[in-house]
């Protein structure tokens, strides 16, 4: 890649962050995470054992010396299950990079983004560094990032959907109403919705059901990697304008006559 992903005061060298549920083992799981390329991976504070460091454990099953954690959120219904989570986040894993997630509908997952802005609030004022799971809501992803948060982090699809970007006008115009980074987060299900996120212009794509979901979890993540590598590629370089009809792509002056 071009160059790093910065999010507030963190850098990381892959665009591409994966989460780490829902793999069949943990030999699996590690592997997937490998052929990701991912230096940066999201944990479920409410879902795993973070105290067990041992043999077998979560955590073994990672190299910490090569990626990140990223704790979120996931199952807190309220601003102040969230906050409370990210607290027990900076305790156990000494980190403040939080993914914060505050879910208001039990059935799609769609965010509650009132309490997303409460919470988020107050954990900017506690010096935790926020990227808030959010709807594709222009406005409401200004408000995060006026309020301080260093990325914004829109859905483009329910989650687990795999109905890859289903409004990508929204990601547009989010792209041009801020001035942090933006990350699809949320909806992506193959390479090809991975490598429109990043055509767009979003600074990278979390993923978790779309590579622990495919049949072959550990292709996919590779395939998530090429994607994603590949469409930043085509953004910076920048595509040619859409036609109606063709041109010749060689120059007719100077021609030779046969």
């Amino acid at each position: 890649m071009t160059e790093p992903l910065k999010l507030g005061k963190y850098e990381f060298r892959s665009r591409l962050i994966v989460g780490t549920g829902k793999y069949a083992s943990p030999d699996q799981m590690r592997e997937a995470i490998d052929e990701s390329g991912a230096d940066l991976v999201t944990v479920a504070i409410r879902r795993v054992d973070l105290k067990s460091r041992g043999e077998g454990s979560f955590l073994s099953a990672l190299d910490l010396g090569k990626i990140s954690l990223l704790p979120n959120t996931a199952g807190c219904y309220t601003a102040d299950e969230a906050v409370t989570t990210c607290r027990l986040a900076r305790e156990l894993l000494g980190t403040d990079l939080v993914k914060l997630e505050v879910i208001g509908d039990e059935r799609t997952l769609f965010p509650d983004n009132e309490a997303l802005l409460s919470a988020a609030a107050t954990l900017i004022r506690e010096g935790f560094t926020v990227l808030p799971y959010t709807s594709d809501d222009p406005i409401m992803c200004r408000k995060l990032a006026d309020l301080g948060c260093p990325a914004v982090m829109p859905l483009a699809a329910p989650i687990g959907s795999g109905l890859g970007i289903r409004n990508p006008t929204n990601i547009r115009i989010i792209l041009e109403t801020v001035s942090v980074p933006v990350i699809v987060d949320a909806g992506v299900g193959t390479a090809s919705d991975a490598a429109i996120a990043m055509e767009l212009g979003c600074a990278g794509v979390l993923m978790n059901s779309g590579i622990a979901g495919a049949k072959e979890p550990v292709k996919m993540a590779r395939a998530m990697r090429l994607a994603v590598e590949a469409g930043r590629l085509a953004f910076e370089a920048g595509r040619i304008p859409k036609k109606l009809y063709a041109t010749a792509s060689s120059p007719l002056d100077h021609r030779i006559e046969t």
